[in-house]
């Protein structure tokens, strides 16, 4: 026979939760509005305090359920300049300030945030990439370095779009387009609890375990890594670019990837066709070697025209003689 909890089990379990979501809603309050702060406050007072706070409140074992923070901030009655702001928009701008890689702008009108569980949640949601196009079955789950991509040709372009996990590639310009990634010391924190919460769920599509593993085949070394700098495509705020190949060495670590339901299939074939293809290592290789500096191509440009000019004056003399 299962346990049945008593009533006063139960009792303790919603006064926790009732506590531990008045401390989020208070912390999300006093971190958006300085007015809401005492001069002694127990989490802004000390200075370092409130960090370790902003990285608790995204550890998934601390999230509480949306429909509860918003039910007891719906019992409150704070407003905030005569308005009362939901707990979604109070968490937007909280990232907004404190993470503002992972929720910019006026994105919060563009998304329907109604479903989201918890805050962690919100993250994955804030990021979730367009669908891509059906491909077929996904053979190999292998893919150039970055290195290699760029001796292939392909050109590294930092993406419009504010989703991190939005990766495309047009094969017919050899553009690859990345959106930005910001690497601080807290930006691992916030990878691995959405990893975690895809893991513990059973969704349709892990995005943030592909992208993790797309990111792994793409930076293997320091060179990628700074290629990916050059182009503004990672802000590392990082000790090195050793501290990035690392990151995502660490994060791949048991990181779970289906076949068959890989997001970036598509993009993966993409790019493996482009660079089998010889005409491209060839032009690249030219490019790269003999035209990468203004001064490497006006000596090339120079030595084409005076071959070609000593070709003219052979001929001109062969006809002459003849």
């Amino acid at each position: 026979m299962p346990e049945i909890c008593s009533f006063s089990t139960i009792e303790k379990f919603f006064r926790a939760a009732a506590m531990s979501g008045a401390t989020v809603i208070m912390f999300l309050l006093k971190w958006n509005y300085r007015d809401f702060r005492g001069s002694r406050d127990n989490i802004f007072y000390p200075p370092w305090k409130k960090f370790d706070v902003k990285a608790d409140i995204c550890l998934l074992e601390n999230q509480l359920p949306f429909f509860i923070l918003e039910e007891l901030y719906r019992l409150s009655s704070i407003f905030v300049n005569s308005r009362k702001y939901t707990v979604i928009e109070l968490t937007h701008r909280f990232f907004t300030v404190e993470w503002d890689s992972w929720a910019v702008g006026d994105i919060l009108e563009k998304i329907d945030f109604s479903e989201a569980k918890h805050l962690v949640d919100l993250l994955r949601i804030y990021h979730q990439p367009t669908k891509q196009k059906p491909s077929e079955k996904l053979q190999v789950l292998a893919a150039p370095s970055v290195k290699e991509l760029h001796q292939a040709g392909v050109k590294f372009v930092l993406s419009s779009s504010k989703k991190l996990l939005e990766v495309k590639f047009d094969g017919n310009k050899g553009r690859l387009e990345i959106s930005r990634l910001k690497l601080v010391d807290g930006t691992e924190i916030i990878i691995r609890n959405m990893q975690a919460f895809e893991q513990c769920h059973d969704l349709k599509y892990d995005y943030v375990g592909d992208y993790i593993f797309l990111m792994g085949l793409f930076v293997s070394a320091c060179k990628d890594v700074e290629i990916l700098v050059e182009n503004r495509i990672i802000e590392n705020w990082l000790s090195s670019n050793e501290e990035v190949v690392q990151l995502f060495y660490n994060l791949n670590k048991e990181n779970l990837v289906s076949r068959d339901d890989f997001h970036f299939t598509g993009l993966i074939n993409d790019l493996n066709a482009f660079c089998e293809r010889p005409w491209n290592k060839w032009k690249a290789n030219l490019k790269q070697s003999y035209f990468n500096t203004p001064w490497a191509a006006i000596s090339v440009s120079g030595a084409v025209t005076l071959l070609i000019l000593t070709v003219i004056q052979s001929v001109c003399s062969i006809l002459q003689v003849v």
